[in-house]
């Protein structure tokens, strides 16, 4: 591949385009004023308003969602990873059929990857809209998301029916199924069983894991936060590193895969053949292979960002992890 011009591979935080409407939980009072964003790949969402920044896919989707205060995600389960981190505010996650197996509250900068296979929401508990920046595996995030029953009945109370095929139809508005299209079956008692109850203690120490750690271990090498025999060991069709100022050399250097840029903290600068930009916190860059490139923190003072490479790893369940219900991997072996 020759040099590309990467402008046209940056996106930027404050151009980020909304959809308010990107799930079946969009009417549902308590989720109602959620804004979900597909930075690279369409991810997951089941709506056709939703904008994609770019659409082509390293193996992996970037995404993010903004919520204001007391605004929560309705309980949902994947088949590929979901991974976050905190860019602002304050939020809770939270697991389990009803939400009440286990949560953990994640600050600024902390990483989450939520294991395949068990439901899962999160909500912004700080003062302010906070932000959440996502990793998704696989060039199709896993074939969308599978929803607990309780959020499809609340839906349609509120007028929203998910179709089989993956798409969102609002009654208030005189949408209905297209002819052949029932809608999306939900999760019977005997299925809701074969997911598993996860403790906190089996969670937090696994699946999470705290930026000032990160930062820490950043010190001379980027930090391998999730990766084979990273700090949290999972091979999802991607590697997860915290790179911050003093990680990598300031020298150019030439990618041999996908790598994208999230910044964190600071303002960062990325420099190519014929060009070069300058980054701040939640802006996203995707680097295609055999690019020429430095990259290298602009200002003094705190400086840090995550890069996600793509890797040979098939997307799947997470490593060492339950066993996919048998519901999730219909239709996926």
């Amino acid at each position: 591949m020759g040099a590309v011009d990467l402008n046209e591979r940056i996106v930027r935080y404050g151009d980020l385009v909304p959809c308010r409407t990107a799930f079946i939980d969009a009417h549902t009072p308590g989720s109602n004023l959620k804004e979900n964003f597909t930075i690279i790949g369409g991810g997951v969402s089941e709506s056709a308003d939703q904008h994609v920044h770019i659409a082509d896919t390293p193996g992996f989707n970037i995404g993010a969602a903004g919520q204001p205060p007391k605004c929560r995600n309705s309980l949902h389960a994947h088949r590929t990873a979901e991974v976050f981190f905190v860019l602002s505010g304050r939020w809770r996650f939270f697991w389990g059929a009803r939400g009440d197996d286990g949560e953990v509250v994640l600050e600024e900068g902390d990483v989450i990857n939520i294991p395949t296979g068990i439901f899962r929401g999160f909500e912004n508990i700080g003062t302010d809209y906070g932000m959440i920046m996502a990793v998704l595996g696989g060039d199709d995030s896993g074939g969308g998301v599978v929803w607990a029953p309780q959020v499809i009945e609340d839906a349609r109370d509120h007028g929203l029916v998910l179709g089989e095929n993956g798409a969102l139809y609002d009654t208030k508005k005189g949408a209905a199924l297209p002819e052949g299209v029932g809608p999306m079956a939900q999760l019977t008692a005997d299925e809701m069983k074969q997911f598993p109850k996860v403790t906190a203690a089996e969670f937090v120490p696994n699946f999470v894991a705290r930026y000032w750690d990160m930062m820490a271990m950043a010190d001379g090498a980027p930090a391998q936060v999730i990766a084979e025999n990273g700090m949290l060991a999972d091979t999802p069709g991607f590697r997860l590193e915290l790179v911050r100022d003093g990680s990598i050399p300031e020298d150019s250097y030439i990618t041999s895969r996908h790598e994208v840029l999230m910044v964190m903290r600071g303002h960062w600068r990325v420099d190519w053949d014929g060009g070069g930009a300058s980054l701040g916190p939640g802006d996203v860059c995707a680097i295609p292979p055999e690019q020429t490139v430095s990259v290298a923190p602009a200002m003094s003072g705190e400086a840090s960002l995550f890069r996600v490479t793509n890797t040979d790893d098939a997307a799947g369940p997470t490593r060492g992890f339950h066993n996919l219900p048998a519901v999730l991997r219909r239709g996926r072996d």
